[in-house]
């Protein structure tokens, strides 16, 4: 489909900081429909890496399904400032630069900062990935 735009809501959790951690992403179509989803644990790290490879797996998904623009609506403030260029962190670095790698692929993206309400489907979708890899 000429044109098509996906929506990607990431997050990432750990048990600890750094601890066990997994990911949760839902792509959405341009009607909020899901299209993918993904869940998976990701060895021991930290909150933000988690957050950070969360994002990244969404951008693949993406790009693997077509889209030529994506809209990111993230529920963390730190991705959002530092993909924005208003926050640098030495240690998430190679991540920012993955990213934004990643992102380049597209012809266009919007970032956004949600509420962690309106992320609440990544959030379970990333917290059962977690249970899996405690039990």
């Amino acid at each position: 489909m000429a044109g098509k735009h996906l929506t990607i809501r990431s997050d990432g959790a750990s048990l600890g900081n750094p601890g066990p951690a997994a990911i949760g992403v839902v792509v959405q179509d341009e009607l909020g429909r899901a299209v993918a989803k993904i869940w998976r644990r990701i060895g021991e790290t930290t909150g933000n890496r988690a957050e950070y490879l969360a994002l990244i797996a969404g951008l693949e998904q993406a790009a693997k399904l077509g889209a030529e623009s994506v809209n990111l609506k993230l529920d963390s403030q730190l991705i959002v400032r530092q993909l924005k260029g208003k926050y640098k962190s030495r240690e998430l670095k190679p991540l920012y630069e993955q990213t934004l790698h990643r992102l380049r692929r597209f012809k266009s993206f919007t970032i956004e900062h949600v509420p962690s309400r309106d992320n609440r489907i990544a959030h379970a979708l990333a917290k059962r990935a977690l249970r899996r890899a405690s039990n």
